[in-house]
């Protein structure tokens, strides 16, 4: 038995059955060339469930169950599935005709609003068929509890290869043969023996959240007298019609950007890429808010995860959350889209400094000794009462940026020719925007509360709007230079 870390088992109590807690990816995939090609669509099932088959292996939580302490009493623990096949994972699917985005996106959205099988290894892989152009894609489903953002790229890269002729995996050399699954009476003994070990856990809790608290603390006194603003707190963000009690059914839409463009208006601006993002999906919610008649006196507020992992560490297989967070204001009350990226750039760097002095460890320890089952009944009752209906949210939107390749991958034969991440909700809040790049692109995926922002597509080619403006304001002062 392996216990599962503070955070990993914080988005296992935290999950309703509205807010499902999985991540996801879209890999689209071209046809085969060369001797594949030869392959029929209908193959390339077959094709890909072997990869994954052969490979499943190199990520271990695949085979595994998180199995829960009674009454919730204790972290639950990653334990061997006896019972676990990999046709209880892969399924084969067809998007009805044309096979466009507009079909797959709503695949995309149905596939993430289901929350994954308790009882079972806490992932699934759909083959979709049917796309135009005899493409098709792998969407991937893979509980948070497993990976954050940058070990999931690691984990995805496990059954990608860096070339069309699949490369060889070493198989384990003992054979799958996990014990039978503890009973309650052992789960019972372990949950007293980790709890006799709780005070001190409690008191280096109370000693870490008293150290971050007064590190802030003295942080925005320095920002107050450098004349700075301090990072927003949470709660503090406006109410707006896009938070809200969270439903069931969601949307999702995608959307790819040169990532030349990015960098072109971060090289003019001199900010970051992410800043870039952020002004782009900050342009996009004021043109859909102003749309809606609605006027937001305040900045919205962006939450932004950070990864604590070491670098490098993800490469080496490593799995598990390693990451923090820091509030970013939007700057949607400036109407200028330079000035706004401008105000972007400054709030992230002043959240960055911020986020460097604690690190995540109140939250991480706080989620390190609470008990599950507490957690998870406070998190259906704050679904179950509809609070965030009537109350200020926690932020206004999740804005999360990954890295991701430079150079080519291949599934089965078939190069990837983009790929969308798809991040979680979170109870108040209804929308979730998550970024990777992959060669010369950065690829969007945006999941929203189909009740709260019905007008997803809209807000997706409105942060295309906004994120071309940047680039033609780019050029202009560029032009101006020269």
């Amino acid at each position: 038995m392996q216990p599962l870390e503070g955070l990993d088992a914080a988005f296992l109590s935290f999950e309703t059955p509205t807010t499902p807690l999985h991540v996801g990816a879209v890999v689209i995939l071209d046809p085969p060339e060369g001797a594949r090609s030869l392959f029929s669509p209908s193959s390339r099932f077959t094709q890909i469930r072997r990869v994954i088959a052969q490979r499943v292996h190199l990520v271990e939580p695949f085979r595994q169950r998180a199995l829960r302490v009674p009454f919730g009493l204790h972290r639950p623990v990653w334990v061997d599935d006896p019972d676990f096949a990999v046709d209880d994972h892969v399924s084969r699917a067809s998007l009805p005709a044309p096979g466009g985005p507009a079909e797959l996106d709503a695949f995309v959205a149905t596939a993430m609003s289901r929350q994954l099988d308790p009882d079972r290894p806490l992932w699934e892989m759909y083959v979709v068929e049917g796309l135009a152009g005899d493409r098709t894609a792998l969407v991937a489903k893979v509980h948070h509890a497993i990976l954050d953002g940058v070990s999931g790229a690691a984990m995805l890269a496990a059954f990608l290869d860096l070339s069309p002729r699949e490369r060889l995996v070493e198989r384990p050399f003992e054979p799958w043969a996990p014990a039978p699954l503890p009973g309650n009476t052992e789960m019972l003994r372990y949950a007293a023996m980790s709890l006799a070990q709780q005070p001190a856990h409690a008191l280096n809790t109370v000693q870490a959240g008293v150290e971050a608290i007064a590190d802030v603390g003295q942080h925005n006194r320095e920002l107050a007298s450098r004349g700075e603003s301090s990072p927003p707190a949470f709660f503090s963000a406006p109410r707006t019609s896009l938070n809200g009690t969270v439903s069931n059914r969601k949307r999702f839409s995608s959307l790819s950007i040169p990532l030349e463009d990015a960098k072109l208006i971060r090289r003019t601006f001199g900010c970051t890429v992410n800043d870039v993002i952020l002004a782009g999906v900050a342009g996009g919610l004021q043109r859909v808010l102003g749309e809606r008649g609605e006027t937001v006196e305040r900045s919205l507020v962006a939450m932004v995860p950070v990864s604590t992992r070491p670098e490098g560490e993800a490469d080496e297989g490593a799995i598990g959350n390693q990451i923090s967070a820091m509030l970013v204001s939007l700057a949607t009350d400036e109407d200028d889209p330079v000035q706004r990226l401008g105000a972007i750039a400054a709030s992230t760097r002043v959240a960055k400094e911020q986020e460097q002095l604690h690190r995540g460890r109140l939250v991480g320890n706080l989620a390190q000794i609470a008990a599950p089952g507490l957690v998870s009944r406070l998190a259906r009752a704050v679904s179950g009462t509809r609070i965030f209906d009537w109350v200020s949210p926690p932020f206004n939107v999740m804005v999360s940026g990954v890295k991701g390749p430079d150079v080519s991958l291949f599934c089965a034969g078939s190069r990837v020719a983009a790929l969308y991440p798809v991040g979680p909700l979170t109870e108040g809040v209804g929308l979730n925007v998550t970024i990777v790049s992959y060669l010369d692109q950065l690829h969007f995926g945006l999941l929203a509360c189909r009740r709260l922002l019905p007008e997803l597509d809209q807000l997706a080619v409105s942060i295309d709007d906004a994120l071309g403006e940047l680039a033609g304001c780019a050029l202009d002062a560029r032009g101006a230079v020269g």
